[in-house]
């Protein structure tokens, strides 16, 4: 098995390398190259799914950035532990209404000894914004250096 560094045990500066690239995929909001940072087996809680294996979370990420148009996320370190990384985050969308959304959250997540992910527990709550409160305008994709974090955003 291939190894996604940095791997655990965590330090600080590892720890926010794994949650950057953690974000930087998911913006890119493609299933199958997201789904391959998990283990074969991994296991999920999101809101009330829990999709188990890469071939769930992939079909769960395919349905996910269907219905969340305009789809951008900032991931932030909580804290960190050996095999393990705590963060909350927030996103921006937009439903199929043109009706725009912040969703905010934590996660936490446990990896393998290769750094694939095996375990993923996001609570997420959703909060009905207007396009005027928008704080997230980058184009789709990574999210640029010099863009605040969710800490500067007051978030």
């Amino acid at each position: 098995m291939d190894k996604r560094p940095p791997l655990p045990p965590f330090e600080l500066e590892s720890a926010r390398q794994k949650v950057r690239a953690a974000e930087d995929a998911w913006n890119s909001r493609d299933p199958i190259k997201v789904s391959q940072a998990y283990t074969v087996d991994t296991r999920w809680r999101n809101r009330s799914e829990f999709p188990q294996g890469r071939d769930e979370v992939q079909s769960f990420l395919e349905r996910k950035w269907q219905k969340e148009r305009e789809y951008r996320l900032i991931k932030e370190l909580w804290a960190w532990q050996a095999n393990r990384i705590a963060v909350r985050f927030a996103y921006e969308w937009q439903d199929e209404y043109g009706q725009w959304w912040r969703s905010y959250g934590n996660e936490n997540w446990e990896f393998d000894e290769h750094g694939y992910m095996a375990v993923r527990h996001a609570s997420i709550n959703d909060l009905a914004i207007t396009e005027s409160e928008r704080k997230f305008h980058w184009p789709l994709g990574r999210r640029p250096d010099e863009h605040p974090s969710l800490s500067d955003l007051g978030l």
